[in-house]
């Protein structure tokens, strides 16, 4: 091969390899242009849904909540020789003077019986005050009671206990069951 040839061969070489670089720039921009394409209008939506969620959201609070139980507590009473059936929580001086509310879960298992609960909170200085949840129904019910209805606890900084009672004067039933579960307080 002749030097000239071997220019030859080489050049093409050359310009066969940078026409094939500029394909692929070419086809490397289009997809680039594609993927810019779909994603702006992807953003957008995501932005309208966003916007939405937080309009939505925008007078509620997000809450901070203390959970003392989340298991299902079972009070079975029977009321032959008790009175009442009592589910003490011990809270062991916790101050809850940052908090607002006592939230929980109740269901009765019978769906004839009518079932009343006694909630109540007692602080160091054994001060009391209790709050009846009437009519507990057959399923799942959330109940929130605001720390404003115990009206006889004045100092929430030392508490010493939680309880829920079934009392045989507030149950039709003379037995049953009632369920209790997920006691937290909220801020």
């Amino acid at each position: 091969m002749e030097k000239k040839d071997i220019y030859e061969h080489l050049a093409k070489i050359y310009l066969d390899a940078s026409s094939n670089k500029k394909k692929k720039h070419i086809k490397d921009s289009k997809i680039l242009r594609n993927a810019a394409l779909i994603s702006i209008p992807a953003l957008a939506v995501l932005s309208i849904l966003t916007y939405n969620i937080v309009q939505n959201h925008r007078d509620s609070r997000f809450e901070v909540a203390l959970y003392l139980q989340n298991d299902a507590v079972k009070i079975n009473f029977n009321f032959d020789p008790a009175k009442k059936e009592i589910y003490d929580l011990k809270l062991n001086q916790l101050n809850l003077s940052a908090y607002k509310a006592l939230v929980f879960s109740a269901k009765k298992t019978d769906i004839t019986d009518t079932v009343n609960l006694k909630v109540e909170f007692t602080n160091r200085f054994n001060e009391r005050s209790e709050v009846y949840v009437k009519n507990i129904p057959y399923q799942w019910n959330v109940y929130k009671i605001p720390f404003t209805e115990f009206k006889r606890v004045l100092d929430w900084s030392e508490m010493s206990g939680l309880s829920f009672t079934v009392e045989e004067w507030n149950a039709k039933g003379k037995k049953g069951v009632l369920y209790v579960d997920n006691v937290k307080f909220l801020k």
